[in-house]
């Protein structure tokens, strides 16, 4: 699926919203995790904070009744952009480091940790490893040739 322009404002919007909710300051809040729930039948995105308490919502239209199989997968890869894109902005929160933004579905499970706030740490997204085994194979197969 690839998102349309106004599904990425609509992220970046909610992006934006969360981080006035939680503005820098010199004593950040103890809270760990973001949680960014989707509804895949209604298109339904909300932010949570640790406590399950919302912080803010809106709906998606592009992924309104979409029946993919792959729909938490896709759209994976489509919010960890928009958090990068928004990087500034999701990353300088009155939250204590580390923290984490974390993709759930409607049943509160975790699907896939988006991105991770830290000095030290960074997670890859899934499509610029695709492959990467194969690409170290044909590397070592190459190499043992010569």
């Amino acid at each position: 699926m690839k998102a349309n322009e106004q599904t990425l404002q609509q992220i970046e919007r909610i992006l934006r919203k969360t981080a006035e909710k939680f503005p820098a300051s010199d004593n950040p809040s103890l809270m760990t995790d973001i949680h960014l729930r989707v509804t895949q039948e209604t298109g339904e995105l909300v932010i949570y904070n640790d406590d399950d308490s919302e912080v803010t919502r809106c709906v998606v239209e592009q992924w309104i009744d979409n029946k993919d199989e792959n729909f938490y997968k896709e759209i994976t890869s489509i919010l960890r952009r928009s958090i990068e894109k928004l990087k500034n902005v999701t990353e300088d929160l009155g939250l204590l480091k580390p923290f984490s933004y974390v993709l759930e579905n409607d049943d509160k499970e975790t699907v896939a940790e988006l991105y991770v706030v830290d000095d030290d740490t960074v997670i890859i997204d899934e499509e610029l490893m695709a492959d990467l085994d194969q690409d170290l194979d044909n590397f070592f197969q190459k190499l043992l040739k010569d």
